[in-house]
């Protein structure tokens, strides 16, 4: 149980209703064991009185059944307080044990997004979307099975056991110890079973983490699975990973039903055993025949939870294996720390000095010793062919990767030293992988900022895109798809653009936004850029040239390093790969 101890905190956090949970519990066995002892001289009661009667000869006359009734009623009254009593308590050990393991899983999913939200690109870049969603949601739900049900079930084990067989050592000792001799085999049952289980529940976790991930990738890439017309090689897929999770959960459902027969037998042979040897002890005049109903009680008291056993030790070894699953993500920590000055002000002046970076999961050498300096109010246009580096420079500054070497400079100031959300809030980005979410596009404007329809009206006019905005039914308040499926490439590239003015930056990074859309479209956006851009400083990575944006530098870049830079001007007057790359694009567009 090495990772379950890491839960510990939790159970300190809610200490107080774990501990009033251990009360109720407590009482409740209590009140439960007290009701054998009352059946028991109630039977003892009976008999005595029949013993009597028969000794002296006596008829039973009304009388004597009357006093017998009233004597059973009591008893009668007596044990139903007892019922009442365990049951409310029963109820009351639930609202504590129980709601205190949904008070743990609400923290331990709120604590696994927030911690996975500070991790890194490259953790998602090596990690399946489905494995990641299957430990947030089923992996916490098998531990809260063990902090809620699993925890309950054993201190009401425990409890009972201790109560029980003090009740039951305090009428025969002998008795007892023939009643409790099958225990040390289902110890040791226990003991190889488990292992057992726990072995099987991670292989069981691991194929569902697969099943998830496959699910969610064919679902994300629907239409490209559509248009291949792949759908029967994706199902006969997807049944091949669904039959090897069925062998896995098969393979653990044998072992567990192995598991509940054999509990089920040893007390039963307790039984036997009670009936037996407490019948030689009668016969001995060491015991009573209540002796031996209140014994078989006790029994049957210990039947639920000697059973549960099983069912507890199942769920510890599945709670083991996903807590395991869990504490994985949880040690990882973040390779970008943040820093503790916080960027107020930002004037917008951008410096790279001798950046080199390479990606870690890949070997790739993206960057190798990039230099220049943008002042604030300065726009700078990156060109290059594809993986050339372009966006790792845009990736770099907004710290979604740590430079390996070199360093990058805001306002004079490397970004390290800067709190990595004041950082960002620093920044308009727009990646080229546009992400918008399921919601209105209002919201997906906005973006987390509260912003009216005026503000939406404005941020769509800027980036050009309002008027298809409202030729949709329900205009601003239109609800697109996942990832924005109802909208053209063009169109979301826009709404991407809207929901970066909503910042109010200094500094816009523009990676590729333009790529999917017509010219004309194009040279309404960069008129807006040339207004809304005339005071802050912008980076347009782009493929291809434009002279409708001066821009004040302009780098080209080539297999991870600079290979020109200047002006429109100078680099048309200079042989290379910004000059052949405008010349095509003006025969294009002519």
């Amino acid at each position: 149980m090495k990772h379950l101890f890491k839960l510990n905190h939790f159970f300190v956090k809610y200490k107080w209703r774990f501990g009033l949970g251990i009360i109720f519990v407590s009482l409740a066995n209590y009140f439960g064991i007290l009701i054998p002892q009352q059946i028991r001289k109630a039977l003892d009661l009976v008999q005595d009185k029949i013993s009597i009667f028969k000794q002296s000869g006596a008829t039973l006359d009304s009388s004597t059944y009357d006093s017998l009734s009233h004597q059973l009623f009591i008893f009668g009254l007596i044990i139903t307080g007892f019922v009442i009593l365990k049951g409310i308590f029963m109820f009351y050990m639930r609202q504590t044990i129980i709601v205190m393991s949904r008070l743990i899983e609400y923290d331990m999913r709120k604590d696994i997004f927030a911690h996975l939200q500070t991790l890194d690109q490259s953790f998602y870049k090596a990690r399946m979307t489905g494995d990641i969603m299957a430990r947030i949601s089923e992996d916490v739900s098998k531990v809260r099975n063990y902090i809620g049900p699993g925890v309950l079930y054993a201190i009401n084990l425990i409890t009972t056991f201790i109560f029980t067989i003090y009740a039951m050592w305090n009428v025969d000792k002998t008795l007892t110890i023939w009643a409790l001799l099958p225990l040390p085999i289902l110890s040791i049952s226990i003991y190889y079973i488990s292992n057992i289980i726990n072995k099987r529940s991670t292989d069981i976790q691991n194929q569902l983490s697969t099943l998830t991930s496959e699910a969610q990738e064919t679902f994300s890439g629907i239409k490209v699975l559509k248009s291949y017309a792949k759908e029967d090689a994706f199902l006969e897929f997807y049944d091949k990973e669904c039959e090897e999770f069925k062998t896995r959960s098969l393979a653990l459902a044998k072992v567990e039903a192995y598991f509940q027969p054999l509990m089920v037998l040893l007390i039963a042979l307790s039984t036997i055993i009670v009936v037996v040897v407490g019948g030689w002890q009668v016969q001995a005049g060491k015991m009573t025949p209540g002796n031996i109903a209140e014994f078989i009680l006790y029994i049957n008291m210990l039947t639920w939870p000697v059973t549960a056993i099983g069912w507890i030790a199942s769920t510890v070894q599945e709670a083991e294996a996903s807590q395991a699953r869990i504490n994985e993500i949880m040690d990882i920590q973040p390779q970008i720390k943040s820093g503790n000055r916080i960027l107020g002000e930002c004037k917008g002046k951008i410096e790279f000095r001798n950046v080199s970076f390479t990606y870690e999961n890949t070997g790739v050498k993206a960057l190798q010793n990039v230099s220049f300096i943008l002042e604030p109010g300065q726009k700078m246009a990156i060109l290059g062919k594809t993986a050339s580096g372009k966006t790792t420079i845009a990736e770099l500054l907004n710290r979604i990767y740590e430079v390996n070497e070199g360093e990058i400079l805001v306002d004079d100031v490397n970004i390290k030293e800067y709190d990595v959300k004041s950082l960002r809030d620093a920044l308009g980005y727009v990646p080229q992988d546009v992400f918008l979410f399921s919601d209105t596009i209002t919201q997906n404007i906005g973006f987390g900022v509260d912003i009216d329809s005026d503000q939406a009206i404005e941020y769509a006019k800027r980036a050009s895109i309002y008027e298809e905005i409202g030729e949709l039914s329900d205009g601003f308040d239109t609800v697109i798809g996942e990832r924005g499926v109802t909208l053209s490439g063009g169109q979301k590239q826009r709404v991407s653009i809207a929901r970066a003015y909503t910042k109010s930056p200094q500094i816009f990074l523009f990676d590729d936004v333009l790529s999917a859309v017509d010219t004309n479209t194009e040279r309404r956006i960069l008129s807006q850029f040339a207004d809304n851009l005339a005071d802050k400083t912008a980076i347009f990575i782009t493929h291809r040239p434009s002279q409708l944006l001066e821009f004040d530098i302009i780098l080209v870049i080539d297999d991870s390093r600079i290979i020109q830079s200047g002006t429109h001007g100078k680099l048309m007057s200079e042989e290379g790969f910004y000059k052949n790359t405008a010349m095509q694009h003006i025969l294009h567009d002519n």
